[in-house]
């Protein structure tokens, strides 16, 4: 499966935006998705995902609560949606697919290019 995230950019605090993981290939819906971001000088870190039927997702403590990762496999794309960003959560954004139930980077074998998102104080 090819994956492209697109949709960061530039919000204030507080403020809200939506990634896109659009992704190409007949079997998405027998992947499970996951969004990682990447700021400076630090590791790439497991945000959220959600499994192949859509019905569980998971999410790391910092956004829980913040961030929902609705799916439509009709669409063949994942979205995440953020809400009250923070500065922290200035990141490159990635999403990536795997076939195993994981949180960990080296799980996820198909990654998106990478969306900027920046928030300002």
């Amino acid at each position: 499966v090819q994956l492209q995230a697109s949709g960061g950019g530039l919000v204030q605090a507080g403020g809200s935006l939506r990634l896109s993981c659009a992704a190409s290939g007949r079997t998405f819906s027998s992947y499970a998705i996951g969004w990682f971001r990447q700021a400076p000088g630090k590791e790439r870190a497991f945000v959220a995902g959600i499994y192949w039927s859509g019905s569980r997702t998971t999410y790391s403590d910092s956004v829980k609560g913040r961030f929902t990762i609705p799916r439509d496999n009709a669409k063949n794309t994942v979205y995440l949606q953020m809400y009250n960003l923070k500065p922290e959560d200035t990141a490159v954004y990635y999403c990536a697919a795997t076939r195993s139930v994981s949180v960990y980077a080296p799980d996820f074998s198909s990654w998106g290019q990478g969306t900027q998102v920046t928030v300002s104080s």
